[in-house]
């Protein structure tokens, strides 16, 4: 795991020592991220690549970066796990005679004898890369099937691309204006993040995932290589058993693809269904203890113990109990913020959870992440299917409807009630329609109150599910949950969890592996039947893939996830801290102050209008524009 930066198109900056110190830069920006080497490389005329290392296969310096083949460059942040794999296919050809022991070369190797199409669809891993291929004077960015890795790109109007792993580095560059991205706002104060490709900074675009951008002379295209819709089609058809079976055999080989490493590694074990699979399947791949790590809290209505404790012992793990109180957590949270590559509202957690990891002394953790999305494990599958089958009521006057809806929110007022409310009072049922209530943090009618008429209210999450879902496309022929998971994916997991999880993992140096997501398992979860997945029982069809490798405890226990005083704190403690975020939005001319008033005075007088979530991913989006100072 690294970070990489660079430029293309020299001819841009003052000659190749001006552009080799932006480069230089942002690299520097990027030392959280590889602290055990740093490389920058320069064909001199059209191209400098920036790398800094996390060593995690390799350690030597012989794999350090930029790597080179002949006149073929590499930065390369990621692992390629079934690397062992391709390199005895590229030697058995005589393709390429190996100098060292990890991916790097093996992914530029791949690069050199099969081309990008066909290399890329031999890699089985998480990464974001720069390729120069010298020959065709060609620079080449890809981002993996899931987006597990960001990488960002910027290009200005005499045609230089520039890009990195952070915004932040491109903003150091000094060639990536510091202003805010105004078509943005509206989905980071919705949703509490922004959608790729677009970011918060005006200029600033997030490849997409599954999606290379490839710049040759002055032509710039971008396309996408993978679609799991596609791969999810392409399975095969199997009975319930087989499938069972299939997918219990790909996550098991997911898992021990992911043990490969040069350095110490554990898992996160939260005692849930996700990270308890995860370990279980990982005891069965090595006969040494596993080193297991869970954040367990003094207060009891925070603790998670008893469930890690018992898949632990379960699974004989050498079990890491890192206890904190919520005053420890509290006291993480400036550094935190601080360490906010992009404004999440959601990744604080991550960020205290990877550095307590970090400092028990390993490098490598899995993860669990993405077993929710891919296996029905939110209320929002069950939602979402009942709610498909209330389309007759779009035949009721919409006048009626909407009345209804007011009085449910008379009756019960917060948001959850409004949520029904708008989708009583809509158009349709479908899930582009109804799916996007289920992440956002306001509504259309909030923004508007909020936000000035300039703004412009485009819902992202929606117009990518109108497009995504239509008929003809390659996404409308799968089963109805599945395309549930398709929308969580693309949107919630990609933008919130896999973004929070790399940028806080790597503010403490942590590589986070997630198993869930190897495209193979997408595939095969994608393309399974409904009647598998049945939303009212915990995850049923990864439960019985794993045939009992779990404890009927761990099955059923109630969904916790973290339970901390964030209210108490947000009128306490936090007090200070969410006042200024808040501030600050009120203080800019986009944003109808009084309205943001009036939301901090329903929230203090503890009124249910406003929940502490709502302030609180405000207060961060003030706070990060204050700190980049984005205009």
């Amino acid at each position: 795991m690294c970070g990489i930066a660079g430029v293309h198109g020299i001819e841009s900056f003052k000659g190749l020592e001006d552009a080799t110190a932006v480069v230089k830069s942002m690299v520097s920006l990027l030392t959280h991220r590889g602290p055990d080497a740093e490389g920058v490389w320069s064909d001199e005329e059209h191209v400098v690549l920036g790398h800094r290392r996390l060593s995690i296969l390799d350690t030597g310096s012989g794999a350090n970066q930029p790597y080179r083949i002949g006149d073929d460059v590499l930065v390369f942040n990621g692992e390629v796990y079934n690397y062992l794999e391709l390199r005895r296919e590229l030697e058995a050809s005589g393709a390429h005679r190996f100098l060292t022991q990890g991916d790097t070369e093996v992914v530029l190797a791949a690069f050199c004898h099969w081309g990008l199409e066909k290399a890329l669809q031999r890699f089985n891993g998480m990464f974001a890369l720069a390729w120069w291929c010298a020959k065709d004077r060609r620079l080449t960015l890809v981002r993996d099937r899931l987006g597990i890795k960001p990488l960002y790109w910027h290009q200005n109007d005499q045609g230089t691309l520039i890009f990195a792993s952070e915004v932040r580095a491109l903003m150091a560059s000094g060639h990536v204006p510091k202003a805010l991205n105004r078509d943005a706002i509206a989905d980071q104060w919705m949703y509490g993040t922004t959608h790729a490709p677009e970011t918060i900074v005006a200029g600033v675009n997030l490849l997409e995932p599954g999606n290379v951008l490839i710049v040759q002379d002055e032509e710039l295209r971008v396309a996408q290589w993978w679609d799991p819709a596609d791969e999810a089609l392409g399975e095969p058809a199997l009975n319930d058993d087989t499938r069972r079976h299939r997918i219990r055999d790909l996550l098991s080989d997911s898992v021990a693809l992911r043990m490969r490493s040069d350095v110490a590694y554990g898992a996160f074990l939260s005692g849930g269904i996700d990270s308890s699979a995860v370990v279980g399947l990982m005891s069965e791949v090595t006969s040494e203890p596993l080193s297991t790590f869970s954040v367990t809290f003094s207060e009891k209505e925070m603790d998670e113990s008893r469930w890690s404790r018992e898949v632990a012992k379960r699974f004989g793990t050498d079990h890491h109990e890192i206890r904190l109180t919520s005053q420890d957590f509290l006291a993480e949270v400036p550094a935190g913020l601080r360490a906010m590559d992009h404004p999440s509202a959601d990744g604080l957690n991550t960020y205290v959870v990877s550095g307590a990891t970090r400092r028990a002394g390993v490098k490598v953790a899995l993860s669990g992440l993405g077993g929710d999305e891919l296996f029905a494990g939110y209320p929002v599958f069950e939602r979402s299917a009942k709610l498909a089958k209330l389309n007759w009521l779009g035949s009721w006057p919409k006048g009626g409807r909407r009345f209804l809806g007011k009085i449910l929110v008379a009756a019960r007022p917060g948001m959850t009630s409004r949520k029904q409310a708008e989708i009583l009072g809509g158009h349709y049922f479908d899930i582009a329609h109804t799916y996007p209530f289920s992440r956002q943090l306001f509504l259309r009618p909030d923004l508007q109150r909020m936000l000035t008429s300039d703004v412009p209210l485009t819902n992202r999450v929606f117009r990518w599910l109108v497009a995504e879902l239509a008929p003809g496309k390659k996404a409308f022929g799968l089963p109805f949950l599945s395309q549930v998971s398709l929308a969580e994916m693309r949107t919630y997991m990609a933008n919130t969890l896999l973004r929070d999880a790399d940028q806080f993992g790597m503010a403490h140096a942590l590589e986070v592996r997630v198993p869930f997501l190897d495209h193979r398992v997408v595939a095969a979860a994608l393309a399974s039947p409904d009647g598998q997945k049945h939303p009212t029982s915990p995850k049923r069809l990864l439960v019985e893939a794993l045939d009992g490798l779990l404890p009927d405890s761990v099955v059923n226990r109630p969904k916790m996830g973290f339970v901390l005083p964030w209210e108490n704190w947000l009128r306490g403690e936090l007090k200070q801290v969410c006042d200024g975020g808040l501030q600050s939005l009120k203080d800019r001319s986009w944003v109808h102050s009084d309205a943001v008033v009036e939301m901090e005075r329903s929230f203090h007088a503890g009124e249910p209008t406003w929940s502490w979530s709502r302030v609180w991913a405000l207060a961060v989006l003030g706070i990060y524009l204050d700190r980049h100072g984005l205009e």
